[in-house]
């Protein structure tokens, strides 16, 4: 429980002090504290989830003025994770107190588990802030580019940062 505390202070500050400034060509968006949902324990429950998935949502939404765009992202992320899982779990099944990242479960793995939960949390948060279908195809861009760049950092800090020694974060 203390690892994913941490991992919890980790991935909010990283977002709010590093993260929130980074935009690569005014329209990929890193969304790095979506990389602290993803990494949660392929065992903990649904509620369990979508409670800390309001959390991280909204506190992102206080530091970036977005009235609860991030809450409900969130939430419906976590609510479908578990469903997407049991859709990708290998013939074997998973051991218990499994993290999904990339170096315990393999790169191709966690890119099957986590391109299409990044891609909704996207498509959800930029749509709902256009608040119309007026600029689709701009936004379209912007969510599959923010999907690449959220996906690629949160692989390069699973790689980087951790040994495999230490717990995933």
């Amino acid at each position: 429980m203390l690892p994913q505390a941490l991992n919890f202070i980790v991935y909010l500050l990283l977002q709010i002090l590093i993260v929130r400034n980074l935009v690569l060509f005014d329209v990929s968006f890193c969304f790095l504290y979506l990389g602290f949902l993803l990494l949660l324990p392929i065992e903990a429950g649904v509620i369990v989830c979508m409670l800390l998935g309001f959390s991280v949502g909204l506190l992102v939404d206080i530091f970036y003025n977005t009235f609860g765009i991030h809450a409900a992202a969130c939430v419906f992320v976590m609510y479908i994770r578990q469903y997407w899982i049991e859709a990708v779990t290998p013939r074997g099944g998973y051991d218990l107190g499994i993290t999904p990242s990339p170096k315990v479960l393999g790169l191709q793995w966690f890119i099957t588990y986590a391109l299409p939960l990044t891609l909704i949390h996207h498509l959800l948060i930029f749509f709902i802030e256009m608040g119309s279908f007026d600029l689709f195809y701009f936004t379209f861009i912007k969510v599959l580019a923010s999907t690449a760049f959220t996906l690629v950092m949160v692989i390069v800090i699973q790689y980087i940062l951790h040994s495999s020694r230490r717990p995933v974060l």
